[in-house]
């Protein structure tokens, strides 16, 4: 089996190949952990209800990675896999408990932290790279990002406060997301 980690996201979720697509999954898996983890504590400041959200997020994506449609090749597996964080966490504040569904049809064991995990899951030199890494962008992107990614807004609404396409506004927060990955993945 050839290495998996020059692979971009979206090739990884398309793996259709028995073995090999476990194995791709993991590599898409160890790229967005940590992001997806810093995602959920800064919502929750809990880093136990983090990790659980969190492995939910992955388990419902590992679930429906075959309904995955990339246009092209340019970091929109990453928003979609925020869009599935972003559900996970709207369906946890609604029902006021972590949802486990997809994690449980699996038959992932529920997370165990010990002190090493709760302290990756805490550690502040995350949000900080991630928030240097968004200072770096440029405005349209970031602006897009946030709205996107952190507010949780629709492209329509992204696009009609903007005064401008929804394909603007996605190609934006796209080359953003790209953007991001590639600087972050220079950190890890």
């Amino acid at each position: 089996m050839s290495d998996l980690r020059p692979r971009s996201d979206e090739r990884l979720l398309r793996e259709r190949e028995p073995g090999v697509a476990g194995s791709a999954f993991a590599v898409f898996y160890e790229r967005h952990r940590r992001a997806v983890l810093a995602y959920f504590q800064r919502r929750t400041r809990t880093p136990e209800l983090a990790a659980d959200l969190a492995a939910e997020t992955f388990a419902q994506a590992l679930q429906s990675r075959w309904r995955f449609r990339a246009h092209t090749d340019d970091g929109s597996a990453a928003a979609w896999l925020f869009g599935i964080a972003g559900h996970v966490h709207s369906r946890s504040l609604r029902k006021g408990r972590v949802e486990d569904q997809a994690r449980r049809r699996l038959g992932l064991p529920a997370m165990a932290l010990d002190d090493e995990a709760i302290r990756e899951i805490t550690e502040s030199d995350g949000d900080q790279a991630i928030t240097d890494a968004l200072a770096r962008l440029p405005e349209d992107q970031r602006a897009a990002i946030r709205a996107r990614i952190v507010e949780e807004q629709s492209y329509a609404d992204i696009a009609s406060r903007l005064r401008c396409s929804e394909g603007v506004i996605r190609k934006r927060v796209s080359r953003g997301l790209v953007s991001l990955r590639r600087d972050l993945g220079e950190l890890a």
